[in-house]
């Protein structure tokens, strides 16, 4: 069974950087597509930023820019570095990979921005 670990949210002011990461364990098959979502109250989880397995990238439009995803095979490991952070970028995010069986999801970690 796939388990991922987030960590790096937290409480950051206006103008702020965060960088999450997320490392998978357990995979028995290759880890394809890494990717990071977002959900705020009362709205629907969201795309934030996604890295395939060749390296290619897509942003939201929202934060294309400000916020980059990286990856690192050898440790399986998913980043998002977030910067010029807005009030509206306040939500849960989650890390989501998958293998070519099946997709799993982190617990999420909470980005709170607020002066």
């Amino acid at each position: 069974q796939v388990q991922l670990v987030e960590s790096g949210g937290g409480l950051v002011q206006p103008g702020g950087s965060l960088r999450l990461s997320c490392t998978a364990s357990g995979s028995r098959f290759s880890i394809k597509t890494m990717a990071w979502y977002r959900q705020a109250p009362g709205k629907q989880r969201e795309l934030v930023a996604r890295i395939f397995s060749d390296a290619r990238t897509n942003y939201a439009d929202s934060v294309k820019g400000r916020f980059t995803i990286s990856r690192d095979n050898a440790k399986n490991t998913v980043y998002l570095q977030m910067n010029s952070l807005k009030p509206e970028d306040t939500a849960v995010y989650y890390c989501y990979v998958n293998n070519e069986y099946r997709d799993y999801w982190g617990q999420g970690t909470q980005v709170t921005v607020s002066s």
